[in-house]
């Protein structure tokens, strides 16, 4: 049976949704937007702070589920503008190491809350590989 995750840590839910779910041992994390958790407000700067922002609210709810997100095996990446590309590749040599987890960046009209950015994926819990 699935069992929900919930980090006081990471943005509470702006939604009728979990942060996170894990079933099979792996841990489904609901998508996250550049929100600080101790403001409710989006972070200000540019895309790579906003998606630093992103990952340490995502590795927050893993945390929570007992995990690691540098043991995510998927990743969703949306921006609102794909000519952000190069700076999730950035961030994404900085937070994982090889093998990268699987990954799709597409381009959307808009987020919640006029977010730039969320990431949402899959983390496998327990002993990595």
């Amino acid at each position: 049976m699935p069992v929900s995750v919930e980090s006081s840590s990471a943005p509470q839910a702006i939604g009728a949704y979990s942060q996170g779910m894990v079933h099979g041992g792996l841990l489904y994390l609901s998508g996250q937007i550049p929100l600080d958790p101790r403001t409710g407000q989006m972070v200000e700067g540019d895309i790579a702070l906003q998606i630093r922002r992103v990952l340490d609210n995502l590795q927050a709810v893993c945390n929570a589920a007992g995990g690691r997100l540098q043991d995510a095996i998927k990743l969703q990446v949306y921006l609102t503008d794909l000519g952000h590309f190069a700076q999730v590749n950035q961030a994404m040599e900085a937070e994982f190491s090889i093998p990268y987890p699987a990954r799709a960046v597409v381009q959307v009209a808009a987020l919640p809350r006029g977010a730039q950015v969320e990431i949402d994926g899959i983390v496998a819990l327990g002993k990595a590989g």
